[in-house]
């Protein structure tokens, strides 16, 4: 072999080997992150988040979405606002669904209970679901109340319709909504086929 068809060959072989180990890398790259994302997007309490996912006719995946962004899947989360557990309820909240589903028996202290979050906020997602039909107002209404989104949409600055809003004026609910749609497609995209 010549010394030129030599350094041909040597050179077609080495850019072969980094395409290879390129290759490679970029696919552990990929599982890694395919790994790090079913940690961080667990299916916890997935008999329960099914069972008021199919009562309340809501994608399973929201529920988990709005689970992961309240409180990360810790039934005994409290926010420095005294929201509580998995779905963070809200003690106003909790005692307007008491009174508006005319629930007896049950407390405020309820909420840690893991069943009894997701089964009123499955509901209250349900809820706001009816009255707006689109997932952002209602993630918004589930953040910052009926009554301010309701007055958002009458404002042309953030609703162009009166029906969606086109801008949520509060950035903390905005951020919420925004990092609640983010969690719902990475749930959709990691398992869907299940």
């Amino acid at each position: 072999m010549t010394d030129k068809k030599f350094k041909i060959t040597r050179t077609i072989l080495i850019l072969l080997i980094i395409a290879v180990t390129s290759l490679l890398l970029v696919n552990i790259g990929l599982y890694l992150h395919h790994e790090y994302l079913l940690k961080t997007h667990p299916l916890e309490y997935s008999d329960l988040v099914e069972k008021y996912a199919q009562e309340h006719n809501l994608d399973k995946y929201l529920i988990y979405a709005v689970i992961k962004t309240e409180s990360s899947f810790n039934p005994e989360a409290e926010s420095h606002m005294g929201a509580r557990g998995l779905m963070q309820i809200m003690p106003d909240t909790f005692d307007w669904l008491k009174d508006y589903r005319k629930l007896d028996g049950e407390t405020f202290d309820d909420m840690f209970i893991p069943e009894v979050n997701i089964q009123h906020g499955s509901y209250l997602i349900a809820y706001h679901m009816g009255r707006y039909n689109n997932i952002n107002n209602s993630l918004a209404a589930y953040h910052a109340g009926n009554g301010n989104v309701n007055e958002w949409l009458q404002n042309p600055e953030y609703s162009a319709d009166g029906i969606s809003l086109d801008k949520i004026p509060a950035a903390d609910t905005a951020h919420y909504v925004n990092k609640v749609n983010k969690a719902y497609e990475t749930y959709k995209e990691l398992y869907r086929g299940n």
